[in-house]
């Protein structure tokens, strides 16, 4: 195995609507989208895909939704041995309302049920495995720092999606801390990033805690990438948005591609830009994955 990631799996429906809903009202779809999703479920989907020896760590329920899941990640070759479907945990599940005139979407979370302890790593499964880099979403503190401590080898990447103990804890100890601008912004306490100003003291911030260079992903504005007054500017790739669902997930799964394959991170900043382009144009979760060669050839016409 050379990437195990580590968090969250649910199940998602996407429904596509004409424009946003009314409260109160009643509205006609002509298509839904089922399939598997969760941050780092999402990375694994990707790498595996990919060609990548990968695994997921999480907990999920013993339904159907979990056997969804399952199935769904073997149809990648994706080690699941470390996903834990217990009887007493019920499977996440998320509707999605994408609003089709920008592509825009809500969320809405049934939270996973859990009994007993913290999800931690089975340790048989992982007996003799060495991970090479080590995706977290900040969904398991537990099982993440299991996966530190057992591999200190291991080159590790946090997708800090909003401010939670599991991304605070986390965000001081990885290599690489890849933050929304939401938790950006509660991190540091400033107002919006629209400034070079604002943007220098999110970084200070984020950099103070962490120690090194910070990536913050701000959707279709722009990538940062840097340090306090070393900050560079990724620009988005312009195609046309039809469903923005798991866009992050899929630059942070392609983050993870670079990075295990050594690329500088120029490369790696760019190449997973342009994984995340790719996927806003297609409806759906692990629908709108690209190919490798598909992200490999954007990046060719791009220069």
């Amino acid at each position: 195995m050379d990437v195990l990631c580590v968090g969250h799996a649910a199940w998602d429906v996407s429904l596509f609507l004409d424009d946003y809903p009314a409260e109160n009202a009643k509205r006609e779809i002509r298509e839904m989208l089922e399939c598997g999703g969760g941050p780092a479920a999402n990375a694994a989907y990707l790498l595996a895909g990919w060609g990548v020896k990968c695994g997921i760590a999480a907990a999920i329920g013993a339904d159907e939704y979990g056997d969804r899941i399952v199935e769904e990640f073997h149809t990648v070759g994706a080690e699941t041995s470390c996903l834990e479907q217990n009887p007493h945990n019920t499977t996440p599940v998320s509707v999605i309302l994408v609003n089709q005139t920008n592509g825009s979407r809500t969320i809405v979370n049934r939270k996973a049920v859990r009994e007993g302890s913290p999800f931690q790593l089975p340790a048989e499964a992982l007996k003799g495995v060495s991970p090479k880099v080590l995706l977290f979403d900040g969904h398991e503190l537990q099982a993440a720092l299991q996966a530190m401590e057992w591999f200190p080898e291991a080159r590790t990447i946090l997708d800090a999606g909003s401010s939670r103990d599991g991304t605070r804890e986390l965000s001081r100890r990885v290599d690489y801390l890849v933050s929304s601008e939401r938790f950006a912004r509660q991190f540091s306490g400033v107002e919006n990033l629209d400034t070079p100003e604002n943007q220098d003291k999110a970084f200070g911030s984020l950099y103070s805690h962490n120690g090194n260079a910070v990536v913050i992903t701000r959707g279709e504005k722009d990538v940062l990438h840097g340090r306090p007054g070393e900050i560079r500017r990724y620009p988005p790739l312009k195609v046309p948005t039809v469903d923005t669902t798991a866009a992050g997930d899929i630059f942070h799964g392609a983050f993870s591609y670079g990075v295990l394959r050594e690329f500088p991170i120029d490369r790696t900043l760019r190449f997973a830009c342009a994984a995340a382009a790719l996927s806003v144009r297609v409806r759906g979760g692990r629908t709108s994955v690209p190919s490798l060669a598909a992200v490999e050839e954007m990046l060719d016409h791009a220069g």
